[in-house]
């Protein structure tokens, strides 16, 4: 839909006054950024859970649209649409994720006289749609990947295509995209509880459990192009990404330009984008997604089209010198675009961080916590992408990504230097996050030098997480607490109040303070180094090396890691194994909402099986019987939300009913 705001004498197309910004989070504080810039009005819409959040705070109004569950709020239609009206908002920007590739939701706002800033319904329905979307592109001549044909699959069908092209083959959700739901399959005896879980998943994150079976390609390297079209037939294409470093299927680092491609495989990729986005009558900011053997990056394939604007599109901005929303906007308010393919320039270099809240250390499971201490990143050539701020609650209930870290620089290896220290100047005390481990994958020598695959984080994933805790930061916990313990104020002070360790009749005893990290065994520690504790900061000399940390509460953080330790109290912990003295009581590996339970108290279970799913941020994660046993409490159902550590079962093993 064009904009209906024309001058009536010379039909010119004119920019919307007020725009309502249809997400949240980190992508509605960067569009509520360029609509001020542009003197647009933004409006913020929000959900229970993010009453205070920085989006709201920054945009020009704000509309409460629901309660905390995103299916109750953010992917309601008709609230969304009920906050356009009530606030006078000509247009919708949708970000990213939730309702941004919902060709209804994009047909909804057009019959309410509202403009999508975004393709026309169809050209997201066609995209939307990966078994139509490569029929389409493959008729346009762009090549794609060999894989099954047809929509509406049964899982013998499934099955029986990717035996025909031969495992390895990759299981995708025909809807959706991020990752979610595509399961790899080397062993072709897993296909049918591969099939299951793909379905289940593509179920619970886009409501279709429609799949396609692809040809796996070893070692790939993902390139995308970024297209810009606007609805006078013009369509050019800015470049391309490098998005291989992934885990699970989804990014987490991301560059302009990728060092694989030379001139002329650049181009011809792009003119493939390009031809791609005319074949659905595309208008707007896309991305034309490929998969490219590292051997041979001439032999591409057309994977899908992102019918939005792309997480990484800031990469692609810093490169060219283009606002990608701003030309957003002016598409969908009718204007042409303001240059052709010769005008395109790709300048030095830019790479982008993911920040998102999980725990590396413990096999990357969502995180949550409220943000206790906040130090982003800034200066020459780095720039963060946030919704985060001091005070922010981070739950269970949406995406786990945080923030962007980007750099830019004249050439790739100063891209590199100044993302990695963006990193290790990067603070989120009180929610643990992925900053450390993107440091470290960002300094691996094949992401140095530019030997990049969709499969490399997940080969080198132990040496890029962080094990153990180093003595500096016990030393520097103990710190803070020999520092509180010291006396206060100018008067008399009690000597026996001193914590010098002195006893009467005896030698001098240092303090020791019992100490635990979540995951680690807890340890008794006396500081032996040097120290000083002010305000925030903590500075501890161990063996002629000086550590500073920042601190909030109890937690430690340093480079981009962090550290929750808390005091330890060996009574407790020695009455709590008393109490569950044979048995083993499971708990749950993160926050979030229990949605499966497979078994009720006295059932009998055996070692390894699936007892339970707890959910989180869009992953699934399955909890199972360390050992055979017997149910002996069961705390949970369906639908009950927990926190991390929170006792859900107890299972008796079999040696213990036997003795009983």
């Amino acid at each position: 839909m064009q904009n209906t705001n024309e001058t009536p004498d010379t039909k010119t197309p004119r920019m919307f006054d007020t725009v309502l910004v249809a997400n949240r989070g980190e992508i509605a504080v960067r569009v509520v950024r360029t609509l001020r810039a542009m003197g647009v009005r933004s409006v913020a819409v929000f959900s229970d859970a993010d009453a205070d959040a920085r989006h709201v705070r920054e945009a020009d109004e704000a509309v409460r649209i629901g309660p905390a569950p995103a299916a109750e709020s953010y992917l309601s239609v008709e609230r969304l649409l009920a906050a356009a009206a009530r606030t006078g908002a000509q247009a919708v920007h949708p970000g990213y994720g939730f309702l941004a590739e919902n060709a209804a939701f994009a047909r909804a706002c057009e019959e309410a006289g509202l403009v999508f800033i975004g393709p026309p319904a169809d050209a997201i329905a066609l995209m939307g749609d990966k078994i139509r979307a490569k029929e389409t592109v493959k008729a346009a001549g762009v090549p794609v990947v060999p894989g099954s044909s047809g929509s509406g699959l049964t899982d013998a069908q499934l099955a029986d295509a990717a035996r025909e092209i031969g495992t390895p083959v990759l299981l995708k959700p025909s809807a959706g995209g991020g990752g979610k739901g595509m399961r790899l399959v080397r062993d072709a005896s897993l296909l049918a509880d591969e099939i299951a879980a793909a379905r289940r998943e593509a179920r619970a994150s886009f409501g279709d459990d429609t799949l396609l079976v692809e040809r796996w390609i070893d070692r790939p390297r993902h390139i995308e192009i970024q297209v810009l079209a606007d609805g006078h037939g013009n369509v050019v294409h800015l470049g391309e990404r490098e998005c291989s470093l992934q885990r699970r299927h989804q990014k987490v680092i991301e560059e302009a330009p990728s060092v694989l491609l030379d001139e002329a495989t650049r181009a011809a990729m792009g003119e493939a984008a390009v031809q791609a986005a005319r074949s659905c009558g595309y208008r707007g900011a896309g991305t034309v997604e490929f998969i490219v053997p590292g051997g041979d990056p001439s032999q591409y394939y057309f994977m899908e089209m992102n019918t939005r604007l792309q997480v990484e599109h800031p990469v692609t901005e810093l490169v060219t010198g283009l606002d990608l929303v701003e030309w957003q906007l002016r598409v969908a308010a009718g204007e042409r675009l303001g240059f052709a393919q010769e005008d395109v320039r790709l300048t030095g270099h830019a790479i982008e961080a993911r920040l998102c809240a999980e725990d590396p250390a413990r096999g990357f499971l969502p995180s949550g916590g409220t943000v206790l201490r906040l130090r982003e990143p800034e200066g020459d050539g780095v720039r963060t992408d946030s919704g985060l701020s001091e005070g922010t609650e981070v739950g269970s209930l949406y995406d786990p990504m945080l923030s962007k870290v980007i750099a830019h620089g004249p050439d790739r290896e100063t891209a590199l230097r100044r993302l990695r220290a963006a990193l290790a100047g990067t603070v989120t005390l009180g929610v643990p996050t992925n900053a450390g481990f993107l440091r470290r994958l960002l300094a691996h020598p094949a992401v140095v030098a530019g030997q990049l695959d969709t499969g490399l984080v997940e080969r080198e994933v132990d040496s890029l997480v962080a094990t153990g805790v180093p003595e500096a930061v016990y030393e520097a916990a103990a710190a803070v607490r020999l520092e509180a313990l010291r006396p206060r104020g100018d008067g008399w002070t009690d000597p026996f109040s001193v914590p010098s360790g002195w006893r009467m009749g005896g030698e001098p005893k240092p303090a020791a303070f019992p100490l635990r990290v979540p995951g680690d065994e807890p340890v008794t520690h006396t500081p032996r180094g040097t120290h000083t504790v002010t305000g925030d900061r903590v500075t501890v000399t161990l063996d002629g090396v000086r550590h500073t940390f920042h601190r909030a509460a109890d937690w430690l953080g340093r480079d981009g890691d962090a550290w929750h330790v808390r005091d330890h109290d060996p009574v407790a912990a020695s009455l709590d194994r008393a109490a569950h003295a044979g048995a083993d009581s499971l708990t749950a590996p993160m926050p979030g909402t229990v949605t499966v339970v497979k078994v009720a108290v006295g059932d009998e279970v055996s070692a390894g099986q699936s007892l339970l799913v707890v959910e989180a941020m869009k992953m699934e994660h399955v909890v199972s019987a360390p050992h055979a046993g017997t149910v002996a409490e069961l705390d949970v159902a369906p639908g009950t939300t927990v926190a991390m550590d929170q006792v859900l079962a107890v299972i008796t093993p079999v040696e213990e009913e036997e003795r009983a």
